[in-house]
């Protein structure tokens, strides 16, 4: 039998004992405690490697500006 008063003292020692319950755990490292950093530099290299192959070896024509390359027409007055 639960009354009204006792219900939030019942809610909070319920989180209070979940609380101490994980505080008593042994705390493992899951997949990013471990693999985090190795994955970012990893991703970090081959994106550079990718980028740095693109620019340099592809054989892309990066100028943007048009001067040199068209041609004025006539003047028509």
């Amino acid at each position: 039998f639960c009354t009204c008063n006792s219900l939030p003292h019942s809610l909070a020692r319920g989180i209070q004992h979940t609380a101490v319950r994980r505080a008593h755990r042994k705390y493992e490292p899951n997949f990013h405690d471990k693999y985090g950093n190795l994955v970012l530099l990893g991703g970090a290299a081959v994106f550079t490697a990718v980028w740095g192959y693109v620019f340099t070896q592809a054989g892309i024509e990066w100028g943007l500006s048009p001067v040199g390359r068209i041609t004025p027409k006539e003047w028509r007055e």
